[in-house]
């Protein structure tokens, strides 16, 4: 029996551990080599850890799966009548196939703004930003103009979510504490750090009284929120917000994305190979059985982000890493089930909680009936996300350097290792 995954994220990798001792020859495709813990990229975007801090090579972590191989390569296509993978120089036969390739940004129709906003999903874009948001402060130490100082200055973080939370509390704590005494001809505390959002308010996902408690913790920050806005604009000079029928400019050197995500495009290749019978929702996920099958192909699913696999509510579930790591490990179990002639119930997501950090000491928590903030949640994310790293020398490495940054504020990964995206044709300043 072959069984080939695609992609080595969380549920990917999941399902390759938990098949691990199957009598199957199980691949594993991935265009990297290393899984990445994608929670704690935004700390590799400001400085706080190490790429290597939060990622795992592949083979390292599968090494005791004797039947697991890892193939790094960018698969092109499906051709499921046949049951192989395309990639571009070879065709993988399969008898099982689980597709996990997870999610990209999205910017609404506006990918020219993609250039000018960079998203974070990957370690070279968490690099990108680290490179223009230090390299911002640098170029400032040293501007005249005190406009184009101002501007240098300026950060702003489309997108409420967690991601742009933590990483807007975590600039603004850069810029108010780590720089604050490396500079001499700036004062890196002025720096304005600016997060907008088109819901009511932030974190709109969590309890009301979680979303008031983690703006308040981001103004105590510095950081100005803007919630109910949208963006109408992002260009070199910053980005233009529309609210309630009024234009707003903000001037900005550093515009980074945090506002939306849409499906991988091998979700649509993998809908057109499996037939009519089989959608894609308009984020591009693919429409999924209750078991996590496609319509028509029960020897195929798709699992993780790229997915929409129903809550019970008519909604998708969310794309966060327990729903994948659930899913790789159920589809598994199926597997090996079938092997021998038995079946399972249909996927049921368990919410065990989410949460989110805002700065030292300030986090949200939403577990059942638990909603919680402050000093305590902000321990319990740290132990969550530290136990959920793949490798326990990841934990040790990251913990060591958590410790290190709470006594002392440092940043020791504060390295411009590559140089920023050159900005589109230049356009003219804004008056």
């Amino acid at each position: 029996m072959k069984i080939v995954i695609v992609g080595g994220g969380f549920g990917g990798l999941n399902a390759a551990l938990a098949l691990g001792r199957v009598k199957a020859e199980v691949t594993l495709i991935d265009r990297e080599n290393y899984h990445l813990f994608q929670p704690l990229l935004y700390q590799v975007a400001t400085g706080s850890l190490s790429p290597a801090n939060i990622c795992a090579p592949l083979r390292n972590v599968l090494k005791w799966r004797k039947n697991v191989s890892v193939l790094q390569g960018d698969v092109v296509g499906f051709d499921l009548r046949e049951r192989e993978v395309q990639l571009a120089d070879r065709a993988l036969p399969f008898d099982y196939l689980i597709v996990a390739a997870g999610m990209k940004h999205s910017y609404f129709g506006h990918d020219e703004w993609e250039p000018l906003a960079p998203g974070l999903k990957s370690i070279p874009e968490a690099t990108e930003i680290r490179a223009r948001v230090l390299g911002a402060f640098e170029s400032a130490e040293w501007e005249s103009d005190e406009a184009r100082r101002e501007r240098l200055l300026t950060f702003v973080v489309v997108g409420g979510g967690p991601t742009g939370v933590e990483l807007a509390g975590t600039l603004a704590d850069l810029a108010r504490h780590t720089l604050r005494k490396e500079f001499r001809h700036i004062q890196t505390p002025a720096a304005r750090v600016v997060l907008v959002d088109g819901q009511a308010q932030v974190l709109s996902n969590y309890p009301k009284e979680l979303s008031i408690k983690a703006q308040e913790s981001l103004e105590r920050l510095g950081v100005e929120v803007h919630t109910g806005v949208m963006v109408t604009a992002v260009d070199r000079n910053g980005v233009t917000l529309s609210q309630d029928g009024k234009e707003q400019q903000i001037e900005a050197e550093t515009v980074l994305w945090a506002a939306g995500v849409q499906a991988s495009p091998l979700g649509k290749k993998l809908a057109e190979a499996a037939g009519p019978q089989v959608e894609v929702d308009r984020a591009g996920r693919t429409h999924v059985e209750p078991d996590l099958s496609l319509a028509g192909h029960p020897n195929v699913f798709v699992i993780g982000d790229l997915g929409h696999c129903d809550d019970g509510s008519g909604k998708p579930l969310p794309g966060v890493a327990p729903v994948a790591i659930q899913q790789g490990r159920h589809v598994a179990k199926l597997i090996r089930k079938r092997a021998f002639g038995k079946t399972l119930p249909a996927f049921r997501y368990r919410n065990f909680g989410s949460m989110a950090t805002i700065g030292r000491a300030a986090a949200v928590a939403d577990i059942g009936r638990l909603h919680f903030s402050g000093y305590l949640a902000w321990l319990a994310w740290l132990f969550v996300h530290l136990m959920a790293l793949v490798r326990f020398e990841n934990r040790v490495l990251v913990l060591l350097q958590w410790m290190w940054s709470y006594v002392t504020r440092g940043r020791s990964a504060r390295l411009i290792t590559t140089q920023p995206r050159a900005h589109p044709s230049p356009e003219p300043e804004r008056p």
